[in-house]
């Protein structure tokens, strides 16, 4: 008799062969009350299709990085009858990929030639560290590459000479500014956007199937709004790098100074009372500047007369 006709009956040491579970995790799962109590027969416990199927979900889940509590209400819901189809189509949305890029494999050698045939095992102990490689169980060799966008780039950098050493230090950096975006981007959308499903309620099946379709429609906006604003940024800076640059040569620009000046007590009342204590510093700026016109018309009407008198000379 097959596992998927109806009436299939199982022991636990079945039951664990079948599902993949050990017998103690199975037991432990019925005392949390994630599986139903087997039926009694007899002398014997029996389990049905159902605690199969219940034990592949709840291996599902885990795998999807659930914690044993958050299944339970999960199961709770099931089994009440608000449905566990949409919780699991959002699940997968959610854990699904969020990038086009595919992982690809990468020899150690394969890897020391792309970046100048010297091996270089910090720089690897850091690449492993970060998640840009990651080691191949039973193959000492060969790396796996998550994202070959991000290891393209570290060899393109490598190549015009940045450190391998500067490259990891810029990449951390460059990490935890990009967690932080991804954070606010989510609080943003969840404040605006998902709160009506993370009430006191659990969403319905209806509710879930929705909320995965806005996850769907939404999920590339994070990364276009920031690939706009990097460009727009980019422009930006570059070009203020460049124009500092070619200015380094360059006298300074002359920026207009202010300098203080000692004012005797009885000339400042006298000027509040003339203009108001908010326009002291305008009035006496003003008035400086008009001596400073009178003097030079002075000198240039002097100048004038001066040569004028020497034109009259016989």
């Amino acid at each position: 008799m097959s596992d998927e006709s109806a009436g299939v009956a199982y022991r636990i040491e079945d039951l664990a062969h079948h599902s993949g579970a050990t017998v103690r995790t199975i037991r432990a799962y019925q005392d949390r009350g994630l599986l139903p109590r087997p039926e009694r027969r007899g002398r014997a416990n029996v389990y049905a299709d159902a605690h199969l199927a219940r034990l592949r979900q709840i291996a599902d889940l885990l795998d999807r990085g659930y914690t044993l509590a958050s299944i339970k209400e999960l199961l709770e819901a099931w089994d009440t009858g608000r449905g566990l189809g949409g919780i699991l189509g959002l699940v997968a949305e959610v854990d699904g990929p969020w990038t086009d890029e595919e992982a690809v494999r990468i020899s150690r050698a394969e890897l020391d030639e792309r970046f100048g045939g010297s091996p270089d095992d910090a720089a690897v102990v850091d690449a492993v560290e970060l998640g840009v490689l990651e080691p191949v169980p039973g193959d000492a060799d060969s790396f796996l590459v998550p994202s070959p966008q991000e290891l393209a780039v570290a060899v393109e950098l490598s190549a015009a000479g940045v450190p391998l050493s500067a490259i990891s230090g810029h990449l951390r950096e460059l990490r935890g500014q990009v967690e932080h975006i991804a954070s606010r981007f989510l609080e943003f959308t969840t404040e605006h956007v998902f709160a009506r499903y993370l009430g006191e309620h659990k969403p319905t099946d209806a509710d879930a199937a929705e909320a995965a379709s806005l996850v769907r429609r939404l999920r590339p906006l994070a990364q276009q709004t920031v690939d706009a604003e990097l460009a727009r940024a980019m422009r930006l800076f570059a070009n203020r790098h460049l124009r500092q640059h070619l200015g380094a040569g360059q006298p300074p620009e002359l920026k207009d100074e202010t300098r203080s000046v000692e004012i005797p007590e009885d000339t400042m009342r006298a000027v509040e009372g003339l203009v108001g204590a908010g326009q002291v510093a305008a009035f006496v700026a003003a008035a400086a500047e008009r001596e400073v016109q009178a003097r030079t018309l002075d000198r240039l009407t002097s100048n004038h007369r001066q040569l004028g008198d020497v034109d009259e000379m016989p």
